[in-house]
């Protein structure tokens, strides 16, 4: 899975109340890691981590200790800001150090870049080995068991070495699955709701799924050209197959949603509803930034902007476009090169006080934590009834009834 994560919601779609709270939520984990674990662990920091705090939050009674005030940082382009805390950002740190230590052995098994070195190899086999540990006594002071991490990760080498044309896709994404769902499921039992568990597990699971397959759909040409595994190519999955997989998973983490009770949920309907569908838009070339008329997808029948399903010319549902320039080449950093760089990003601010920047690793262009755009929108609209919903803050929810 990228670094960054699938989940990178654009800040224009979000009110200020809740860009201020995705905020504190990321900056959380940032601080949590750094706390338990060291200054070095802070690199582990990822998008998609932070969901397992904000879900924890969404379940638990409002508290007057939720947030602290953290110092200056240049993340911050040297401001403070009240930043989340508590066993949220505690298990959503471990979570992330378990995951990114498998990610650096991975990276180690393959010989990527640097790591072709012995010496260097030896280095982060020790990294790795010094997060896994610090992860699971982290996750066992939280009552988090992250040897399920841990064997989750380890099966997944087996299974890919066993894949090959005919092999179900779900069977390669399980591991991941089943990694995801243990995680999301304990912010149940974090927040006293143990009823939430088993929805709450359903949503981990597909989201797990989905940051799987995404991964696979946007790494697909650079790993054809490296000659690395890629579950697409193992399997023989065409692209329309991936995409039907992935919306029916983006409408079994909706569904998920649903059954669960939340005592806030408006950052984690728009981080799992809105914000991972457009994950999904974004990996099959379906749909870009919504404030950009151009960029709203165009169906058979003309352009569609209320439509986030309608497909796009040249896409592989919609009518073929118009041809498109060669894409120049992209060289995928190792980990340990793209590490550097992406703390040479961190320190001169790059990632926030610039509108884009390039990826540390793949070199895709990202768009700055805090550019803002001048559009008025506050959001697509909620998926089932079409209306602006309260998850965008604005208004007191649907006017429907629906309870998105």
């Amino acid at each position: 899975m990228d670094v960054f994560g699938i989940v990178r919601p654009c800040t224009h779609r979000l009110s200020e109340g809740l860009k201020a709270e995705w905020i504190a939520h990321l900056c959380g984990l940032c601080l949590a890691l750094r706390a338990d674990h060291g200054q070095f662990a802070r690199i582990v920091t990822n998008y998609d981590g932070l969901i397992v705090s904000v879900l924890t939050e969404a379940q638990s009674e409002r508290t007057t200790g939720r947030r602290r005030t953290a110092g200056p940082c240049p993340l911050r382009s040297m401001r403070t800001a009240p930043v989340a805390r508590g066993e949220g950002a505690r298990l959503a740190a471990a979570v992330s150090l378990v995951l990114a230590s498998a990610k650096v052995r991975d990276h180690v098994a393959d010989r990527d870049g640097l790591l072709k070195r012995r010496p260097v190899a030896a280095a982060a086999r020790r990294v790795a080995a010094g997060w896994d540990r610090a992860g699971a006594r982290t996750g066992a002071e939280l009552g988090f068991d992250t040897a399920l991490l841990v064997d989750a990760v380890d099966r997944q080498t087996g299974i890919e070495s066993l894949a090959g044309p005919g092999t179900s896709l779900l069977a390669v994404t399980e591991p991941t699955e089943t990694a995801t769902a243990a995680a999301f499921a304990h912010t149940a039992v974090l927040a006293g709701k143990p009823q939430n568990a088993e929805p709450l597990a359903e949503a981990g699971r597909l989201f797990g799924r989905l940051a799987h397959l995404l991964d696979a759909v946007e790494d697909r040409e650079a790993d054809a050209a490296s000659g690395a595994w890629n579950p697409l190519a193992a399997t023989g999955t065409p692209l329309a197959e991936a995409r039907r997989l992935c919306d029916d998973a983006l409408h079994g983490v909706r569904l998920a949603m649903r059954d669960a009770e939340f005592t806030d949920a408006r950052l984690a309907h728009v981080l799992l509803v809105h914000e991972l569908r457009r994950s999904v838009d974004r990996a099959f070339g379906s749909a870009s930034c919504s404030h950009r008329p151009e960029d709203r997808p165009t169906g058979a029948y003309g352009p569609q902007p209320g439509n986030p399903y309608a497909p796009a010319p040249g896409g592989p549902y919609g009518p073929p476009g118009p041809p498109l320039p060669p894409e120049p080449p992209r060289n995928r950093r190792g980990l340990i090169t793209g590490c550097l760089v992406w703390a040479g990003l961190a320190c001169t601010c790059q990632m926030c006080c610039r509108d884009t920047f390039h990826d540390p690793w793949s070199g895709q262009e990202r768009e700055g934590l805090c550019h803002k755009c001048d559009c008025g929108d506050c959001c697509d609209g909620c998926e089932c009834c079409g209306n602006c919903c309260s998850c965008c803050g604005e208004g007191d929810g649907c006017d429907c009834g629906c309870d998105c």
